[in-house]
């Protein structure tokens, strides 16, 4: 791109604001440096903060905020009342093209709430999933919704397939992407009654790549490459899915620090244990887009600390840089033609 890429982030927003969030971003720097990072929050904050770096004022600015919108408050009544808000500015940076993506760590529902109603849903999108990139045995699967919509139709669920088949073709680079849809049985009579009348949907669409449903312990194998679900399902999946791999790691570490053996055992798999680790580090891909709105909003993990950061300021780069929301646009464009030739 022959202009930067403009990242606002929002430096106020989670549990380790704004240290892990200005470090992680400064880092993501010195990956790759064709894009300015714009932090937005408390201006004097920001600023205590960079003096512990040497970062180039050519790829780093500031956007004050007077106001921080917190965990614990309502998302509606927050984005309303808090207009000088980190969250609000940088949704609002979005909006009006001041910027090119907008990451948070902070309130979800605020960012679901905001994202919707400040940055808007492309045309023909109803129902924006959030869509969280989770390891498996043969690499990566893509998992939406994780949680913005806990309720949702069988329609929606077609949509989260089709988007994410997108996301996985042009992000990832897997050429005609697998879908599945989560279900507690491989047969097609099983399930609740979204699955069941979103199965013949799914198996009948000709835009996707249907394989079937995939039950939950099939997940980490690789069992597709797109699983559609709505969020509630997928955000229980998607924690217990961390917490699993976060207790399972740690107790193998344990286990080899429990004895002389084992810590001889350690040192001769330290290289092969370190590649375990970073196969089922979800930090390593960033946080999770909102897909379906008229600008990228990116959500990270509320504790998220600089590595995760780090990559998902790379991440809202690539996703810009490949223009993945002008194809989600182009999609629902078809989506609006076929609907009007119909009728």
């Amino acid at each position: 791109m022959s202009e930067n890429i403009r990242i606002a982030i929002d430096a106020m927003g989670g549990d380790n604001a704004p240290s892990a969030i200005i470090e992680g971003s400064l880092q993501a720097l010195k990956v790759r440096s064709d894009f300015e990072l714009i932090f937005v929050g408390d201006e004097k904050r920001i600023r205590e903060e960079l003096k512990k770096y040497s970062a180039e004022s050519k790829n780093v600015r500031i956007v004050h905020a007077s106001e921080t919108i917190d965990m614990s408050e309502h998302p509606v009544n927050a984005i309303r009342s808090k207009k000088d808000s980190s969250l609000v500015i940088g949704l609002k940076m979005v909006k009006n093209k001041e910027a090119d993506c907008f990451m948070s760590a902070g309130n979800s529902g605020a960012v679901l709430v905001g994202g919707q109603l400040i940055v808007g849903r492309i045309r023909g999108i109803s129902r924006p999933p959030f869509a969280s990139l989770i390891p498996t045995e043969k690499g990566v699967s893509l998992l939406l919704d994780c949680g913005a919509n806990v309720d949702a139709r069988p329609e929606h669920l077609l949509s989260f397939a089709r988007i994410g088949s997108i996301y996985m073709e042009n992000v990832m680079g897997v050429a005609n992407p697998s879908v599945g849809i989560v279900n507690i049985g491989a047969e097609e009579e099983k399930g609740n009654a979204l699955v069941k009348d979103t199965y013949p949907l799914l198996k009948q669409d000709g835009v996707i790549r249907f394989i079937g449903s995939v039950e939950a312990r099939d997940i980490p194998f690789g069992g597709c490459d797109v699983l559609v679900c709505e969020g509630f399902t997928g955000n229980v999946i998607l924690k217990m899915y961390e917490g699993t791999a976060s207790m399972l790691l740690k107790n193998i570490k344990k286990s080899l620090m429990s004895s002389l053996t084992g810590k001889i055992g350690g040192l001769l798999i330290k290289p092969s244990l370190k590649g375990l680790l970073t196969t089922f580090d979800a930090t390593q891909y960033g946080g999770a887009p909102l897909l379906g709105l008229n600008g990228l909003v990116v959500k990270m993990h509320g504790s998220s600390k600089a590595k995760e950061v780090k990559n998902t300021v790379i991440q809202c780069a690539d996703f810009t840089e490949r223009k993945i929301n002008d194809k989600i646009q182009a999609y629902a464009q078809t989506l609006q033609g076929n609907a009007n030739n119909n009728t």
